[in-house]
C-alpha cells in the first residue's frame, strides 16, 4: 500500500512527500516553538573539564568527578569548595531523622536544615550558608559522595582528620570519613569534625 503524498508548491518550488513525514515536521517544528531553546545550556566539551581535583572557573569550586544519573538526580559533577570551613558538630544528638541516605548529600542537607527541632544541624548549616563564585547551593556531602572525593582528588582533603558526612547512622551517631585511606566510621554526633562542602554541577 503506497503511503499518501501530498504536494506543496510555493511559487516555483514544488515538494511531493509522505503525508506522515509531513506531520512529523509539523509537530517538531511546534515542538521548537514552545520548549525553551537548547542554546541556553552550554554543552561541556571534554576540552573544557579541568582535572580532577583542579579549579573548575566558575564554578565554585574544584573538580570532584562525574557522578551518573540515579533515581530522580540527573547526571552531574561534584564541586568541592576548594577548602574547608572549620570543625563543626553534626549536632541533633538522639534524634534520629528520617529520609537521610548514603548517596544524596543534597536531599539530606535540605532535612537537616529544614528541620524545626531546637538543636541545630552545625556542619549542615555551615555548608548551606558558604557562597562562592555566585552560587548558593552547596550542601554537608553524603557518605558517598565523600567516598567519591577521595577515589577521585584525596590530595585536595586533609589526611590528619576525619570529615563529616550528611549520613546518619543512628539518633546518636553519623558517618565520617579520613581522606587518609578512605576508611569511613560511624561517630557520636557531638565530634567536632572537619567540614567541607560540595555543590552539583548539572551537565
Amino acid at each position: 500500500m503506497k503511503p499518501e503524498m501530498i504536494t506543496l508548491k510555493h511559487g516555483d518550488t514544488t515538494i511531493k512527500m509522505p503525508a506522515s513525514s509531513l506531520a512529523k515536521l509539523a509537530v517538531a517544528s511546534v515542538f521548537a516553538q514552545v520548549l525553551p531553546p537548547a542554546a541556553n545550556v552550554q554543552p561541556i566539551t571534554p576540552a573544557s573539564i579541568p582535572p580532577l581535583g583542579a579549579e573548575w572557573p566558575g564554578q565554585g569550586g574544584l573538580n570532584g568527578g562525574l557522578v551518573a544519573a540515579h533515581g530522580d538526580v540527573p547526571a552531574h559533577y561534584l564541586i568541592f569548595a576548594a577548602k574547608d570551613i572549620g570543625d563543626h558538630e553534626w549536632g541533633g544528638r538522639g534524634v534520629e531523622l528520617k529520609g537521610l541516605s548514603k548517596t544524596d548529600g543534597y536531599t539530606n542537607t535540605q532535612v537537616l536544615i529544614g528541620n524545626d527541632d531546637e538543636r541545630k544541624y552545625h556542619a549542615a548549616n555551615a555548608c548551606a550558608e558558604y557562597q562562592a563564585d555566585g552560587h548558593h547551593d552547596f550542601y554537608l556531602p553524603a557518605a558517598a559522595e565523600l567516598y567519591q572525593g577521595w577515589l577521585n582528588c584525596p590530595e585536595v582533603f586533609a589526611h590528619d582528620c576525619y570529615y563529616w558526612s550528611s549520613s546518619q547512622r543512628s539518633a546518636s551517631h553519623a558517618f565520617g570519613m579520613t581522606f587518609a585511606d578512605g576508611t569511613q566510621d560511624n561517630l557520636a554526633k557531638s565530634y567536632e569534625l572537619r567540614v567541607r562542602p560540595v555543590r552539583r554541577f548539572f551537565i
